[in-house]
């Protein structure tokens, strides 16, 4: 055997023997303690790290200062999590580059004494919470006649949503044209038959047999409008999702404007002659769906993104690829973004990229203005029961709850002045939501005082 080879081989046994593998074990175990301490104040990391708990589930955090950019500190926060309605934000940004200062009501074209129209998405038509009556008053008092045509649109649930959700009120189907909100409204007193509104669904509503129990007060069969109330002790309020259809749509119309509407079937208009109604301020929507978290809002704002782009069908992956090609190709980390509300498991997105968007954001909106959309601790939405003090509310963001998920994005005020970019997120916890909100709290109490 050469010299040569004899100390290649030599050096290879040095390289692969126990101190090498111990010395490379120890560089692993090392790099694993950074990424378990995170990067920033020791103070910090001891709270974050240290949390009875926080250390069972995956947690990421990242803050920013928003006046430097400077990065404070960061824990998992290039790794993916499931963001649930902290991608919200996202439909905000969408919304803000792309709908202008109005939503769009719905679109139309005069063809002699016809008057053709067919939806934007604006939910708002009659909705129960962000109520809005032009549409209504726009078609009840022109001379020509009406034509509904039902534009192309996404399925009546996104992609990765729970299925069984269907029932409830934060999970309205979406559509071209919602009215009322997509949902039937139901009060009810002890001993008394619930009022229905719309009325259009009254003959359809039916007590429970007697005897017959549920955790909740009205339910609906999963592809029928058909609706069961059970009784309950005290008095409620209630809304539960309807079916919806064009053939629907037509059936509220008439009943509401008391006037005959005619359905044409969809064909592309030249886009000479076509006008677009103007709905409410877009700050309107804005602020009730960040602030209380509305799902149905945020999918629909998608919609009406959509519209604007001059589609001829409403499409939400086409805003989320033009949003993300146009203006969010800067993010740290691509973000796997499916619908608007947060509702479904298929996104997925890093601390860092959300505290980017906070960045982008403040860069982009005056902050009273954007402060003023948020949900505002202490004051109103998602985080009236904590961040604030006597002075009043220290930190505005928004919230994002799934089973076994809670984060929060947002923007937090030291007591210095400084004012920073946070984005908190929580997977896969058993512990009780509340548990997990109060750690949060208790943390950004001391990031709040110490920064």
């Amino acid at each position: 055997m050469s010299r040569l080879l004899l100390l290649s081989l030599l050096l290879c046994a040095l390289l692969t023997g126990p101190a090498a593998r111990a010395q490379n074990r120890a560089a692993a175990t090392g790099t694993e303690t950074a990424l378990q301490r995170g990067q920033g104040p020791r103070w910090l990391n001891r709270l974050v790290t240290g949390s009875a708990v926080l250390r069972q589930h995956h947690t990421g955090l990242s803050i920013t200062d928003v006046a430097t950019g400077e990065v404070v500190y960061e824990l998992n926060s290039a790794e993916y999590f499931q963001p649930a309605s902290t991608m919200k934000l996202f439909s905000l940004y969408a919304g803000l580059h792309l709908l202008g200062d109005s939503l769009p009501s719905l679109r139309y074209v005069v063809r002699a004494d016809s008057l053709i129209f067919w939806g934007t998405g604006d939910p708002t038509l009659l909705h129960g919470d962000v109520p809005s009556r032009r549409a209504f008053t726009f078609l009840q008092s022109r001379p020509e006649k009406l034509f509904y045509t039902a534009i192309p649109t996404v399925e009546a649930f996104g992609p990765g949503w729970s299925w069984d959700d269907y029932n409830y009120y934060f999970s309205p189907e979406r559509s071209p044209f919602p009215i009322y909100g997509n949902v039937v409204r139901f009060r009810a007193a002890p001993g008394q038959p619930a009022r229905v509104a719309p009325r259009l669904f009254a003959p359809l509503v039916t007590p429970a047999p007697p005897g017959a129990t549920s955790p909740d007060h009205v339910r609906r069969p999963l592809l029928e409008n058909r609706f069961v109330v059970y009784p309950a002790a005290q008095s409620w309020t209630d809304e539960t999702p309807f079916r919806t259809s064009p053939e629907l749509v037509l059936k509220l119309l008439q009943d509401t404007l008391r006037r005959p509407v005619l359905a044409l079937p969809w064909r592309p208009q030249p886009p000479q002659g076509i006008r677009t109604l103007p709905g409410l301020p877009v700050d309107s929507l804005y602020r009730r769906m960040l602030q209380v978290s509305d799902n149905f809002l945020a999918e629909q704002l998608l919609l009406m993104c959509a519209s604007r782009l001059g589609a001829d069908s409403l499409n939400t992956a086409r805003v989320i690829k033009a949003v993300r090609q146009q203006w969010l190709a800067d993010l740290p980390d691509a973000p796997r973004w499916v619908d608007g509300s947060g509702l479904s498991r298929l996104n997925l997105a890093t601390p860092r990229d959300l505290t980017a968007l906070l960045l982008k954001l403040h860069r982009e909106v005056p902050e009273a203005r954007l402060l003023s959309l948020l949900a505002a601790g202490g004051g109103h939405g998602s985080l009236r029961r904590g961040y604030h003090d006597a002075r009043g509310p220290w930190f505005w963001g928004k919230t994002g709850t799934l089973t076994n998920v809670h984060n929060l994005s947002g923007y937090l005020r030291t007591r210095k002045g400084r004012l920073l970019a946070v984005s908190f997120m929580n997977n896969n916890h058993v512990a009780e939501t509340s548990a997990v909100r109060r750690e949060m709290e208790l943390i950004l109490t001391q990031v709040r005082e110490r920064l």
